[in-house]
């Protein structure tokens, strides 16, 4: 009788499972602490139970600064924050922003515990991602998945488009939005904001460095400042012909439909019917581009929209004031 040949396998089938379920066990132990259920009490509707949160967040400063979505605390009258270990503290607004629908809120305490940011320009599809949150008060939920696609786009509640948003297949809750999305070693690297109803495996998420952005921009100004022109417009698709003569890659040019009174693209000769061809050196095709090429410039800084009008191409310069 031949003797039994070993398997090559390194590893059995357990033993990979306990690595990991061992990485997951770790992963919620580290963040656990600084993930909160976050509940409201909003003027239009009664108060929820004590059990029961609008949302979950997570502690982003031992000063009780906490980072969550903008629409679980939206039209808030009182906040309420309770911690895994059963602490409850009353929070207030310090700063939101609907654009890309995120949030700060500060509880009254100190020396909480710290979730850690990671860095989600480094995230790969396929990476394993895990949400930890406290959905209708049940603490510290988790699910796991992969990266599904990187790059999305994906409009907020107040319309405005959110770019380079996450898509994984990790099933979220409700209660979820406002919780952390973080990776094998547990660094945040997204904040959970949406799913979508009867689709399955279909989750999203705002990235921690736009996070990491607005929150500057609300921790330092009070707000999030964006560049602001001042007019609206509308995709005009261009003919091949036009296409060549003009040397372009884009299939459409955004054409201005009207100004804004006294506005920047008003004072700097912008018509209506001018049809804009790139920002700053950068094609548009259509509103959501300009809206993507102004995010983070600074207003009041010089910028200059290429136009055709009447067939000639000419250049404007506008000085974008805040919005």
């Amino acid at each position: 009788m031949s003797a039994a040949i070993p398997s090559s396998r390194p590893e059995s089938d357990e033993e990979l499972l306990d690595a990991y379920s061992r990485a997951v066990i770790g992963v919620v132990e580290k963040v656990g602490p600084a993930v909160v259920s976050i509940g409201v009490k909003k003027a239009s509707r009664s108060r929820r139970r004590g059990g029961e949160g609008a949302g979950s967040g997570m502690i982003v400063a031992p000063d009780g600064f906490v980072l969550t979505n903008h629409h679980v605390v939206e039209g808030a009258s009182e906040i309420e924050v309770h911690l895994t270990d059963g602490s409850t503290f009353a929070a207030r607004p310090v700063g939101a922003d609907p654009a890309t629908d995120l949030a700060i809120v500060r509880a009254g305490a100190n020396g909480l515990p710290v979730i850690e940011l990671g860095d989600s320009s480094a995230l790969r599809v396929g990476q394993l991602v895990i949400a930890v949150g406290n959905p209708l008060g049940f603490q510290n939920t988790v699910s796991t998945g992969v990266v599904s696609a990187l790059g999305r786009s994906l409009r907020s509640q107040s319309g405005r488009l959110i770019e380079n948003v996450i898509q994984t297949d990790v099933p979220l809750n409700p209660g979820n939005s406002g919780g952390p999305l973080v990776d094998s070693r547990g660094r945040v690297i997204g904040v959970n904001m949406a799913i979508i109803n009867m689709a399955q495996g279909l989750s999203f998420s705002v990235p921690v460095n736009t996070a990491q952005w607005v929150m500057g921009e609300l921790f330092t100004h009070g707000k999030v400042r964006r560049a602001y022109l001042g007019l609206s417009g509308q995709a005009r698709p261009l003919s091949r012909r036009m296409q060549r003569y003009l040397g372009l890659a884009t299939t459409a040019v955004v054409e201005v439909v009207s100004l804004e009174e006294r506005g920047p693209a008003y004072r700097a000769g912008l018509r209506e019917k001018d049809r804009i061809i790139s920002l700053d050196g950068q094609p548009v095709a259509t509103v959501d581009d300009i809206h993507r090429l102004l995010t983070g410039h600074t207003p009041s800084t010089p910028l200059t929209l290429t136009v055709l009008r009447g067939g000639e191409r000419r250049e404007v310069r506008v000085i974008p004031s805040e919005a």
